[in-house]
C-alpha cells in the first residue's frame, strides 16, 4: 500500500545557483506520477532531496505526518525503508551476482535467515522476470537486464514509495517499451506510490496517472496526466508534445530575438491523448481513472481523436 507524499515550498539551491524554488505539489498514495523538464532543471535533485539524501534550503517535505527535513538522522534512516530505488544504471556491484546484489539489502537491513531472503529473492526474480539469471555477473547481462535487477533490489525490502530515476536512460524503444509494461504491472500487483524521472515523452503521455514539469527553477504544472495532455499552458503544451515553438530553446530559455521571430506563427494542433497504458492482464489498477474522466469532469474538450485506436497511431518524438 502506498503512501502519499506532500512537498511543500521546497527550494534548493548549490552554493549561488538556484536548482529550483517554492516546489509544491502532492505525489498521491499508490498512483504513478512522472517529472519531466529540459537538461538540468533539477529533476534528479529532487529524487535525492525527496528521500533524505540532499537536504533542502526551504521546505517541507511530509510522509506519515512527519516533516523528513525537520528529522534526526535515526528517524530519517527509519522513513527511508519505505524508500526504493531505481538508480539510472541500476547501481549494482560490479563484483557480486544478481542474486547477491538483490539479497545485499535484506543481508544489511534485516536479520533474515538466509533460507527467508533465498525466497524472497527468487520471488523478486519472478517478478521481474530474471529467473535463471540469478548467478550472472551484472557485466554479463544487457542493458536492460540491469535495470531490471536494479528494479528488483529496488523493492526486496517491499517498499511503499519507488523512486526511478530516469529508469529508460540508455534502453531502446522496445525495451522501454518492455520496461513501461512492467512498471504498470508492478503498480497494480503492489500498489506502491511510483514516481518517475524521464525524458521519454511517449512514457510520459501513456504511463502515469499524474506528470509534472520542471522549468526555469520551477514547477511549471503538475496535475492528472489529462490536465497537462490537454494543456495550452506554453512550455507545458511545447515539451510535452515535442514541438519547436515555445519557449524552450536549446540552453532551456529562448532570447527575445528567438521568441519574437516566432511571433505569429501558428502552432500545430494539440495531438490526440493516448490511452493509458493497461496491465498486461487487462486488470484495472486501483487508482486508473476513465480515459477522458478529467476532461469531461472539468469541461475541456480534448483534441479529436483522443481515447481512441486513432491516438495510439501518432506517437509524439521524444
Amino acid at each position: 500500500m502506498g503512501v502519499e507524499i506532500r512537498v511543500e515550498g521546497l527550494t534548493k539551491s548549490f552554493g549561488s545557483q538556484t536548482i529550483w524554488q517554492d516546489v509544491t505539489l502532492t505525489l498521491p498514495a499508490g498512483e504513478i506520477s512522472v517529472m519531466l523538464g529540459p537538461s538540468g532543471t533539477g529533476k534528479s535533485v529532487f529524487l535525492k532531496t525527496l528521500v533524505g539524501l540532499l537536504k533542502p534550503d526551504r521546505g517541507s517535505i511530509f510522509i506519515e505526518g512527519r516533516d523528513l527535513v525537520t528529522l534526526r538522522e535515526s528517524d530519517l534512516y527509519e522513513i527511508r525503508k519505505l524508500f526504493g530505488v531505481l538508480f539510472q544504471d541500476g547501481a549494482l556491484f560490479g563484483s557480486m551476482s544478481l542474486y547477491d546484489n538483490i539479497a545485499f539489502p535484506l543481508r544489511e537491513h534485516t536479520r533474515k535467515s538466509e533460507s527467508e531472503i533465498r525466497q524472497i529473492v527468487n520471488e523478486k526474480f519472478e517478478l521481474v522476470g530474471l529467473q535463471g539469471a540469478e548467478d550472472k555477473l551484472p557485466g554479463e547481462i544487457s542493458g536492460g537486464m540491469r535495470k531490471r535487477a536494479g528494479l528488483a533490489r529496488a523493492l526486496v525490502l517491499d517498499p511503499e514509495i519507488i523512486l526511478f530515476d530516469e529508469p529508460d536512460s540508455g534502453l531502446d524503444p522496445v525495451r522501454t517499451a518492455y520496461l513501461n509494461q512492467l512498471i504498470v504491472d508492478l503498480n497494480a500487483q503492489i500498489d506502491a506510490t511510483f514516481l518517475i524521472v524521464t525524458h521519454d515523452i511517449n512514457t510520459a503521455r501513456t504511463v502515469p496517472d499524474n506528470i509534472g514539469l520542471l522549468y526555469h527553477r520551477h514547477l511549471a504544472m503538475f496535475g492528472p496526466r489529462e490536465m497537462l495532455l490537454s494543456s495550452e499552458e506554453p512550455v507545458v503544451r511545447q515539451f510535452l508534445n515535442a514541438q519547436r515553438i515555445g519557449p524552450i530553446g536549446m540552453s532551456e530559455e529562448k532570447d527575445a530575438d528567438e521568441l519574437a521571430a516566432e511571433s505569429g506563427q501558428e502552432l500545430p494542433p494539440l495531438p490526440p491523448i493516448p490511452m493509458q497504458l493497461g496491465t498486461s492482464d487487462g486488470t484495472v489498477r486501483r487508482h486508473q481513472r476513465e480515459p477522458g474522466g478529467w476532461c469531461r469532469d472539468n469541461g475541456v474538450t480534448p483534441p479529436p481523436r483522443s481515447f481512441s485506436d486513432d491516438s495510439m497511431s501518432e506517437p509524439v518524438a521524444s
